[in-house]
């Protein structure tokens, strides 16, 4: 009768023996991770430090007149449309998406066909190029409905173009919210809407007030789409009027080649402008979440 040995192997080495691929693989992916963001905070250090040497020794009190002038290529014009044009576009946007992202959440079904080719239709819209939106803009308010180059058809243009990215935001901000809290808000007796913007809403702001801060370095920083619905007019203009704004000018001026020291430090301006908006709107957002 034939008898079966067993080999015993012992445990470290089999441990030894089996490829530690779990290991090459998490160190790999840490590598690609702080390669990635060396390389990120390199680029946008270098983005900065190139705007603010070619642009700072270009600032001067003559660059901040109240009246825009070939000589002095002032950009106080172009701040206060910029600011105008943001708020107008955030008054129309910010309401609708809000409302569609509650709609969304709180009232849709789910499961629902429709439901998705919205959902699927507002992640393609935030995906297409500013000038379509321009060109959109051109055709529908400036034409179909006669605003001609105005203030108010860029506004409205840019309303669309970041309605997709406050209503998909405020959507992920709103499901985010615990199920328990509505549950509790209904089992205490307060009704639909009383839970959503009594319950719901207030916790999910921090998320909401993001959405709307990216939609805003969006409207403050965009070209294409401005140069077809509010034109290029440099001066304070009424929402009827065509008026331009911080991109827009300093695409103008560096587009001429004659004044190519002013884009620089309208680049400046514009800089500074985003990064006052963003550190107030953190701030704002880290206030609202307190006090959830």
């Amino acid at each position: 009768m034939t008898e079966k040995i067993a080999v015993v192997v012992p445990a470290r080495q089999a441990r030894a023996a089996t490829p530690r691929r779990h290991d090459v693989v998490s160190a790999a992916l840490k590598v690609f991770t702080i390669a990635g963001a060396v390389i990120s905070m390199a680029t946008l250090l270098f983005i900065i430090g190139f705007v603010l040497i070619n642009g700072v020794p270009n600032l001067s009190l003559d660059l901040f007149n109240i009246k825009y002038t070939s000589d002095n290529c002032s950009v106080t014009p172009a701040v206060i449309n910029t600011v105008v044009m943001t708020l107008m576009s955030l008054l129309l946007a910010t309401p609708l998406g809000l409302l569609s992202a509650v709609f969304l959440v709180e009232y849709a079904d789910n499961t629902s066909k429709i439901v998705g080719l919205i959902r699927i239709t507002a992640e393609t819209l935030s995906g297409i190029p500013s000038i379509v939106y321009g060109l959109f803009g051109l055709l529908f308010f400036s034409s179909t409905c006669n605003l001609g180059f105005s203030m108010i058809s860029g506004s409205l243009t840019l309303a669309v173009m970041v309605l997709p990215l406050i209503m998909r935001t405020s959507e992920e901000a709103l499901k985010s919210v615990p199920m328990s809290y509505r549950e509790a808000s209904f089992g205490l007796g307060a009704g639909k809407l009383r839970t959503i913007f009594k319950v719901v809403v207030p916790p999910a702001m921090p998320g909401i007030l993001s959405g709307i801060i990216l939609a805003t370095g969006r409207i403050v920083g965009e070209t294409a789409a401005l140069l077809y619905t509010a034109g290029t007019v440099a001066k304070i203009a009424g929402i009827t009027e065509s008026g331009r704004t911080l991109a827009v000018h300093m695409y103008v001026l560096s587009t001429e080649g004659l004044h190519t020291d002013k884009a620089y430090a309208t680049a400046v301006v514009l800089l500074v402008m985003v990064f006052v908006i963003n550190r107030v709107s953190d701030i704002l957002a880290k206030k609202v979440g307190k006090q959830k």
